[in-house]
């Protein structure tokens, strides 16, 4: 363990007043989450808004209820994505389908996707990762063709657009997760937003069943809060980080996890959830922005996604290797991200017998992921910079970084 300044490679904007706000929310009973309610319906400019207990048990309940909707059990994803995704499918009693992705867009491969879907699909899941809009109209169609509907995976977007229209409300429902290192963070969460009367109903059905996490969760998860706000900064960073038993970092496929409701307590947390998400997403698009310009993506455009880690192409794993190792040695908190594609988890790739997905597992060994959050300062940036220069000097790269993802706007 080595004392230094360490960049988190995730972090979302959490203070004490904050924290103060979530202990009144324990007593405040349900008007916390009321008031939530209605501030998301009235920002995002939805009908329906429910509150649960993390990203994934939001795809969950939005998964039982269109099951409830429909005898059809198949469910389309990415085959690289985020594991909690598969997982989710699975809690919900539905089959995942797994469609290839297009490399530089880290979106379905969409020439698979039409051939992915047909009279048994249930839904599409296109997914926003680390913040990349999907091309939602692309999905739509395709869903609209086969009477499928789509479920829009801004778990990684939340305040994000294309095309002036906000993420997580373009699919006939969307949800976007409150964990840790996401936009915005009471610890844990989820939101789902739908403009569909049918699709709330059934959904108000299966949430009915959720109960209210025990308070002495709440409690338990106030107290870690607290520990997270002091440690998460650079200066502090060094020392959770170096505590292997944490498992920070680490990918897991969770193999069952609650479906609650989200707690008043974290109700309080989101008091001020729209000034914290405005910072939080303004910072990552100065970040990224600046690290696309200098880091000399050939196709550079001033598109302002706040991307919730800046994904990287690398030529090789080793390649990829080699400028993760250098900024693990400097604290500079370049990550790995999801290790393999979908169909190659352990606990579920017996589901996906004979299946291949090339370009998800080129992803997943060549992919980077940088950090753009608010504690990444100017000198960060440039230090950061500098591990690709030493890269390409090492043989690792060439044409300093011409294989930046070029992402759409």
């Amino acid at each position: 363990m080595k004392i230094r300044r360490t960049i988190p490679p995730a972090a979302a904007p959490l203070f004490l007043k904050d924290l103060g706000h979530g202990l009144v929310g324990l007593f405040s009973g349900r008007r916390s989450i009321q008031r939530l309610e209605a501030e998301v319906r009235e920002h995002f400019g939805v009908r329906h808004v429910f509150f649960v207990s993390s990203g994934k048990a939001a795809l969950a309940l939005t998964l039982l209820a269109l099951r409830s909707l429909s005898p059809r059990k198949k469910v389309v994803i990415p085959a690289y994505t985020c594991f909690s995704v598969p997982a989710a499918v699975l809690k919900a009693g539905l089959e995942p389908v797994l469609c290839d992705v297009d490399p530089s867009t880290l979106d379905f491969d969409h020439r698979l996707l039409e051939k992915a879907v047909d009279e048994e699909t249930l839904c599409i899941i296109p997914t926003h990762l680390f913040g990349v809009p999907s091309d939602m109209d692309h999905a739509l169609s395709v869903g609209r063709s086969r009477g499928a509907f789509v479920v829009e995976d801004a778990a990684q977007a939340m305040g994000g657009l294309r095309e002036g229209k906000k993420l997580g409300t373009v699919g006939d429902v969307g949800f976007f997760s409150l964990g840790r290192g996401k936009n915005i963070t009471c610890g844990s969460g989820g939101v789902i937003v739908t403009h569909s009367d049918r699709i709330a109903g059934a959904m108000a059905r299966c949430y009915a069943d959720f109960k209210k996490p025990a308070i002495w969760n709440d409690v338990k998860e106030l107290v870690s809060l607290a520990f997270m706000v002091f440690f998460i900064r650079p200066s502090l960073f060094w020392f959770p980080s170096g505590l292997s038993f944490l498992g920070l970092g680490e990918t897991r496929f969770p193999e069952d996890f609650p479906l609650e409701r989200l707690s008043a307590m974290k109700g309080g947390i989101l008091r001020n959830w729209k000034e914290r998400l405005m910072q939080s997403n303004q910072a990552r698009a100065d970040t990224a922005s600046y690290l696309k310009r200098a880091l000399g993506s050939k196709s550079f455009r001033e598109n302002r996604i706040p991307y919730l880690r800046l994904p990287v192409l690398m030529k090789s794993r080793e390649a990829r290797d080699l400028v993760y190792r250098a900024s693990k040695k400097q604290g500079l908190g370049v990550s790995l991200m999801y290790p393999t594609p979908v169909n190659e988890i352990d606990k579920i790739k017996a589901a996906f017998p004979g299946q291949s997905f090339p370009a998800a597992k080129r992803v997943a060994e060549t992919l980077l992921a940088i950090p753009t959050h608010h504690f990444v300062s100017e000198r960060d940036r440039s230090k950061i910079c500098g591990l690709f220069d030493r890269g390409g000097e090492a043989g690792a790269l060439s044409d300093r970084l011409s294989n930046i993802l070029d992402l759409p706007c």
